[in-house]
């Protein structure tokens, strides 16, 4: 069997969904004829931590690590936080308006982390696998970034060891939409633009996450680009089955940022709690993950805060379990300049749960379009105040829907499984010469 080597910084127990693109890789690739070693990181300073994706990792695999430095633990002592605070992306979610010490620490990441604030790693661990690769034999190569430092990693081997790599984006570099809000500077941005490129012209294959991103990065110079979905796990999801309650509930899994403030739609729930008699006792929204300051003001101005729970940050069999019992799914996407291809990696749970799914974003994104062709829900402008309406109150009054522990037919081209076939046929691709 070949081997492929898995570049990864996010790895069990990490949390969140950003570890499941590489963990879900290596689960499935022997199946179609490859053996996965991992390299990652070891002792790494999570902002979470989940110990149930440790059921994932297949059985006798070969886990390669070496330290990293994270600046983290600096950013907390100059910040005044305490050692064990779990600290948000202030670029994504803040718990209050920015600090300037914030606002300085996001300018020194843009500008002196290039490419991101694990570069620190690069170094130790270039090293670290070229001593590996010189008496290991490794076929192929597998990244995956954000954090492009792995990116980086990748194609330093690449070039120096000669072996076939697959470059995985699971957002963009240069073009992911929070680029410019690190304030980068012009000699920083040619530095990104340089490795960037260099990653084109090495790769011998580069994925990503959607659609539209894929014509973005085409758009820049990168060749051979194809699309790998986040797909669903049907591992995840067979053995849950739905609680049924007297509430309705509308939920939503992940970071809520404050570009993503769904604040029309909150206007559009205090209104239906006046209109429809009893829709007041019943709705319940559940928020689990980081919630921005923002959002949290919107739900109070609309007199939402007796239907809302903070869940925090849960584990991800739980949020997997919230996903299946609500009864309307909550998908925002990002309001930025790329959101047409922003595709959270929730869709497709949510997809396979059989609830309805209300997508806010631009009219014509790959979400829409998916969500459309498979029936699975509806998508709305963040100002469409009559079509969103319109969808909440024809779900609420249709009543609740039955989990199906029955994997749907017309979603199965996006399960994990199909996706990590689509890996192992590129990875035969790049290889067979």
């Amino acid at each position: 069997m070949k081997k492929v080597l898995i570049i990864t910084y996010y790895w069990p127990p990490s949390g969140a969904i950003g570890v499941h693109r590489c963990l879900k890789f290596a689960k499935y690739l022997r199946d179609f004829g490859w053996e996965p070693v991992v390299y990652t990181a070891k002792d790494a300073q999570y902002p979470y931590l989940d110990d149930s994706n440790f059921k994932h990792i297949p059985e006798g695999i070969e886990i390669l690590k070496q330290k990293a430095k994270d600046p983290f633990n600096l950013f907390k002592i100059v910040s005044g936080r305490q050692k064990d605070t779990v600290v948000s992306n202030p670029v994504h979610v803040r718990e209050k308006k920015l600090k300037l010490i914030d606002k300085i620490a996001i300018w020194i990441r843009g500008n002196f982390f290039i490419p991101d604030a694990r570069s620190l790693w690069i170094k130790p661990s270039v090293k670290y696998l070229s001593e590996y690769l010189k008496t290991n034999k490794i076929d192929a190569l597998i990244s995956d970034g954000p954090p492009h430092t792995n990116t980086v990693i990748a194609c330093k081997l690449s070039e120096k060891f000669k072996i076939p790599w697959i470059a995985d984006f699971q957002d963009p570099w240069t073009q992911v939409d929070y680029y410019k809000l690190f304030n980068i500077s012009n000699f920083a941005h040619k530095k990104h633009v340089k490795l960037e490129q260099k990653a084109f012209a090495i790769s011998g294959k580069i994925t990503i996450a959607s659609p539209s991103w894929k014509i973005d990065l085409e758009s820049i110079g990168a060749k051979n680009v194809d699309v790998i979905f986040w797909g669903y796990d049907e591992d995840d999801l067979r053995d849950l089955k739905k609680n049924q309650t007297d509430k309705f509930v509308i939920s939503h899994a992940g970071l809520l940022g404050f570009d993503r403030n769904p604040e029309v739609f909150f206007k559009v729930l205090k209104d239906l709690k006046s209109e429809i008699t009893g829709f007041s006792d019943k709705l319940q929204i559940q928020l689990a993950g980081s919630v921005d300051y923002s959002v949290k003001e919107s739900l109070i101005k609309e007199n939402l805060e007796e239907n809302t729970l903070f869940l925090g940050n849960i584990p991800r069999d739980k949020a997997l379990k919230l996903t299946v019992d609500s009864d309307l799914l909550l998908l925002p996407l990002n309001i930025a300049e790329n959101a047409m291809g922003r595709i959270p990696g929730k869709l497709f749970e949510q997809m396979r749960s059989n609830n309805p799914i209300l997508c806010l974003g631009p009219k014509g994104s790959d979400v829409e379009k998916i969500i459309t062709e498979t029936k699975t829900g509806n998508s709305f402008e963040y100002s469409d105040y009559h079509g969103i309406k319109g969808f909440v109150k024809q779900v609420y009054l249709s009543g609740k829907t039955e989990f199906n522990t029955i994997e749907p037919e017309i979603i199965k081209d996006y399960s994990v499984k199909k996706q990590v076939k689509k890996i192992s046929e590129y990875l035969y691709e790049i290889t067979k010469n």
